[in-house]
């Protein structure tokens, strides 16, 4: 098997890979301009070769049009079974914060986080420390989190610039346990969805049954994760029903077959190539036709287990478990309708299955482009080392218009009490329970708010209507600084609109209070 080129790897939303699908829609746009000018040629005063020429031009801008989105967006995801370890220093390496241009999304899926009946009651009452090593490393980088989902061991956390949060809606979490007979939550998934700018994306993490003989078995782990995984949205019920799914974790397929010496001789000379046909889910994909639907970037990377201990060399212990990737990052786009028999006959190879100049093409397609996919090496905390993959979506946004527009009026200080407004500007599923938080510049979650007040009471707003409401001075820091107001859907679990920043005045009780005063937020501590 020939090494694959390390070039980057993108999907479109139809049955094909974008690669083949950008090479079959400049075959059909090359046919399309043909016919126009056969049709110039060929015309005379003839209305109907007048109108020919205008259907055919209009079918190859469309094509030209139909594959270029309009918006880029950067995605970082990590994946990374830390072995119950402490977290380490730094993670800057890991999140690659240096790579221009910065991401607008990070994902970071964490296997076997320390889970012990203490340390885990502890995490529910207060941020486990991995959170907050990402939350105080991505924070003064403008990055909020969102979400998160916690199955013991098993932690997804959803980071996002602080611009895109009145666009990302509908968020919701859930998990699967797979482990002793389904009751036990040391295997399993866990899963986020919600929808970008009117995109519905999943993202999917998953640790799998151990050891080299339970390949079958992680595959069916995997399968009952997604038939049990429920949302409650009618267009995305289910994981495989979102517009585009990632799939990463320890999912633990192992390399079979070859012996240690081998493995061992082709990973130093850095042939990873050798190892590719006996990797464990690359054979299961070719018997599992929902396995094929996910796509995964070229190994071209050390296998990430089994290592030792703060180590770059692999498991020097006595039971020399066989080096392999374990680790992964996979993702899939809904497919769209199979071509049918008649359409295959059409054309030659190079031009079937060309899915997006079909009719009902979608309006808003979704292209996913793998710029990166790693390991980085310099982590040795845990056995395993992380894998990460960088992509960028580019996308035709859905809306741009927050739902909700917020600013406050006037000057703000602790002295007096403060006024705000907002207005809907677009009907949603508004609640009484919906509140306004105020947020100072650099918050780490959406719950890090200063203080907060509910909407208004008893009545929900009309379309264009504007409320006013009153921020109690006790609500309102002390020391000042810059701010910002969020509005907080409780139905969608998100903030749907953000004010611009606003300076809140330093309060004339502050010098009073003395250096007493703490930074409530922690940014500053």
């Amino acid at each position: 098997m020939d090494q694959l080129p390390n070039s980057p790897r993108v999907r479109l939303d139809s049955t094909s890979s974008s690669a083949s699908q950008n090479s079959r829609s400049k075959a059909v746009l090359r046919q399309r301009l043909a016919q126009l000018m056969n049709c110039v040629e060929d015309m005379s005063s003839d209305d109907e070769a007048g109108e020919e020429v205008s259907r055919t031009l209009d079918e190859a801008f469309q094509l030209c049009g139909g594959f270029i989105p309009s918006d880029a967006f950067r995605l970082h995801i990590v994946t990374w079974n830390v072995a119950t370890a402490e977290p380490p220093e730094d993670v800057t390496s890991l999140l690659q914060l240096d790579v221009q241009p910065p991401s607008d999304l990070f994902v970071i899926g964490l296997q076997e986080v320390n889970a012990t009946p203490l340390r885990f009651i502890s995490n529910l009452i207060v941020e486990d420390s991995w959170s907050h090593l990402f939350m105080d490393t991505l924070a003064p980088k403008g990055l909020v989190k969102i979400t998160s989902v916690r199955m013991q061991g098993l932690l997804l956390l959803v980071f996002a610039k602080q611009t895109h949060l009145p666009h990302i809606r509908d968020v919701q979490t859930t998990y699967t346990r797979t482990g002793i007979f389904g009751y036990w939550g040391n295997k399993g998934g866990v899963s986020v969805r919600f929808s970008f700018y009117g995109h519905m994306l999943c993202f999917l993490n998953c640790h799998l049954a151990a050891h080299i003989q339970n390949a079958l078995q992680r595959v069916d782990e995997f399968e009952y994760i997604l038939d049990t995984q429920d949302f409650d949205f009618y267009d995305t019920p289910h994981v495989l029903d979102h517009k585009v799914v990632f799939w990463f974790g320890d999912l633990n397929f192992r390399i079979a077959d070859h012996g240690l010496h081998f493995l061992r001789s082709s990973i130093n000379s850095e042939r990873f190539h050798l190892l590719w046909s006996k990797d464990q889910l690359t054979m299961m994909k070719k018997n599992e036709p929902f396995l094929q639907e996910f796509e995964e970037g070229p190994l071209n990377f050390k296998p990430t287990y089994k290592f030792g201990r703060k180590s770059d060399d692999y498991d020097t212990s006595g039971k020399k478990r066989k080096p392999a990737w374990t680790d992964r990052i996979l993702w899939r786009i809904k497919p769209k309708h199979l071509p049918s028999e008649e359409e295959d006959d059409e054309g030659d190879e190079s031009e079937r299955a060309s899915t997006s100049t079909h009719n009902d093409q979608d309006e808003y397609p979704v292209l996913v482009t793998q710029n990166t996919y790693t390991s980085d090496m310099s982590y040795g905390v845990s056995d395993h080392k992380p894998v990460l993959a960088n992509f960028t979506l580019e996308l035709r946004k859905c809306f741009d218009t927050p739902l909700v527009n917020i600013s406050p009026v006037g000057v703000w200080s602790a002295d007096q009490n403060a006024l705000l407004t907002y207005t809907v500007q677009e009907d949603f599923m508004s609640s009484l329970w919906d509140w306004i938080g105020l947020y100072r510049v650099g918050f780490k979650t959406v719950m890090d708010y200063e203080s907060f007040v509910w909407v208004r009471e008893n009545e929900l707003p009309e379309v264009n209507e504007e409320i006013q409401r009153c921020v109690d001075k006790d609500a309102i820091p002390l020391l000042g600084g810059e701010y910002v107001l969020g509005y907080y859907s409780t139905n969608m679990n998100s903030i749907i609109g953000l004010s611009d920043k606003f300076q809140i005045l330093e309060s004339k009780r502050a010098a009073v209070e003395g250096p007493e005063l703490e930074d409530t937020n922690g940014l500053n501590k």
